[in-house]
């Protein structure tokens, strides 16, 4: 796999597995594995600027997931949500506001994870008037879902530099829908990185990226692959599993309740569900 193609998003599938003997040779460039609530988690981490070189990718840390599939009706969801929300709350600042961006269009279905997910982020920060007593130790969070420019006219990072020049949050969470080279990839991985992202990155539609050099503060980018491209005799394709509207469903359940398990960590699993149902 050439780790320049523009049609996957994937650590897993542009640097690894790396075998040791790549990942010795390249100075600044590792791989671990490791499990997480029975969940089994890799992260390939670029150092340097020779392992970003190689492997064209912006220095950083990438996270990958691999929990049951999201079009599995047999899940354990809590599990999965406290893995996830281990290795972001990892990624993070531990004190300061949280701003969640939901990239994408909600009215294209594989592009719909971003907006599903926001509409599940328990938002906090219209709460921070009230006392201490009555506010308890919420963390506070806000939420956004921009659009694309076809609809608003106006890039996705204007618009989410305008949210935290409001907000002024100490990080930024973005949420997007990925590609992937491998069709068995869909809807079976979540990827996590603190390198921000570009959106449209997956389907070579490149807009002004969303990151630290950008917006001056750590932005973590998390998603999982809903669309992948196909060689066909008059050209390419991008297609999306026949299932995805369960998937985005079942993806915006996992990546929102592990956002707020991050954010709010004294909020068990239960009550953090009773009160994205509200």
């Amino acid at each position: 796999m050439n780790p320049a193609s523009p049609r996957t998003d994937l650590a897993a599938e542009w640097a690894g597995p790396l075998p040791s003997s790549q990942a010795e040779s390249v100075s600044g460039l590792s791989y671990t594995q490791r499990q997480r609530h029975g969940v089994p988690v890799g992260m390939v981490e670029i150092g340097s600027s020779e392992a970003a070189k190689r492997l064209g990718r912006p220095k950083g840390r990438y996270i990958t997931l691999e929990p049951a599939a999201f079009s599995s009706p047999v899940r354990d969801l809590e599990a999965e949500a406290m893995a996830l929300a281990e290795e972001l709350r990892a990624l993070l600042p531990k004190e300061g506001p949280v701003l969640v961006v939901g990239l994408g269009n909600r009215d294209i279905t594989p592009d719909a994870l971003g907006p599903a997910v926001t509409e599940g982020v328990f938002v906090t920060r219209h709460l921070q008037g009230l006392s201490e007593l009555q506010l308890g130790r919420l963390r506070n969070v806000s939420a956004i879902a921009p659009g694309v420019l076809g609809q608003t006219g106006i890039e996705s990072a204007e618009l989410a530099a305008a949210a935290a020049a409001a907000v002024k949050p100490s990080a930024m969470v973005v949420v997007d829908a990925l590609a992937a080279a491998e069709p068995a990839r869909l809807g079976k991985t979540v990827q996590l990185s603190d390198t921000g992202i570009i959106p449209g990155s997956g389907v070579a539609n490149h807009r002004t990226g969303l990151c630290q050099e950008t917006l001056g503060m750590p932005v973590i980018a998390a998603g999982i692959p809903t669309v992948t491209e196909l060689a066909l005799e008059s050209g390419t394709a991008l297609v999306t599993p026949r299932e995805i509207d369960s998937i985005i469903r079942a993806a915006a359940q996992l990546l929102a309740l592990g956002i707020n398990l991050a954010l709010q960590q004294d909020i068990s699993p239960e009550e953090m569900r009773s009160l994205m149902s509200d």
